[in-house]
């Protein structure tokens, strides 16, 4: 097959994005949240595996017109920012003004993060909370922690995202990625595994997804303050 094929066939998959996400938030709109967490779980392992396969056909030099970048952006503000701020507003999970207060941090935050040309560190880490509240909600759905706890982690992250503290890339981050990637995909089994049990509380599901994410979320801080081993 034909290398400038292969790329295109790339920029087609990250296209995707765009329908599996019209296809989560018509579950939005119905309130089915399971169903619209299976849908951004399946988005999320898209953007998981288009990236490597994008750099592996070097698609801006195989099939230039198309911006796979921009592109990428625009799927990702979708599913990792609209839809489950959405979500969360919709839910009842942070009543009243909360809520209120909850969308306008996440969308305005993520916004401006989205456009930082500051994003990515060296290693390809990202520099302050990289907006993936599409994991966040998930969880708040899961766990239920009261709307005080919720509202805490929305606007602790939302801050986060202009701090300069380092979050991991599990796919290009390659400190601890041989770690790292098994975690975020087993992150990526829970997630889909909690919403498919319809996030019934006994679930194993949510032990994994609390595990996991406390990894996630803290490693790259971690290695900020552990000097890496000179090769």
């Amino acid at each position: 097959m034909d290398i400038r094929f292969k790329a295109l066939l790339v920029h087609l998959l990250t296209a995707t994005g765009a329908v599996l996400s019209m296809l989560a938030m018509l579950a939005a709109v119905d309130e089915n949240w399971s169903i619209m967490f299976l849908w951004l779980v399946v988005a999320l392992f898209v953007d998981g595996i288009d990236g490597p396969l994008a750099r592996r056909y070097a698609v801006k030099t195989n099939f230039p017109i198309y911006d796979g970048v921009l592109m990428d952006l625009i799927v990702d503000y979708l599913t990792y920012v609209f839809i489950p701020a959405f979500a969360l507003f919709e839910s009842g999970l942070l009543p009243g003004w909360t809520g209120w207060l909850a969308i306008i941090a996440i969308t305005y935050a993520s916004v401006i993060y989205f456009s930082d040309t500051r994003m990515k560190t060296k290693d390809n880490s990202f520099s302050g909370f990289p907006a993936c509240w599409n994991m966040v909600v998930l969880v708040l759905f899961a766990l239920e922690p009261g709307y005080w706890v919720t509202l805490g982690v929305v606007l602790a992250l939302a801050v986060a995202m202009f701090f300069p503290l380092k979050f991991i890339h599990p796919t290009r981050t390659l400190r601890w990625r041989a770690v790292s990637l098994p975690v975020a995909l087993a992150w990526t089994v829970f997630a889909g595994w909690a919403a498919w049990v319809d996030f019934h509380p006994e679930s194993w599901a949510h032990w994994g997804l609390m595990v996991t994410s406390i990894y996630l979320l803290l490693v790259g801080i971690v290695q900020q303050i552990v000097p890496e081993k000179a090769a």
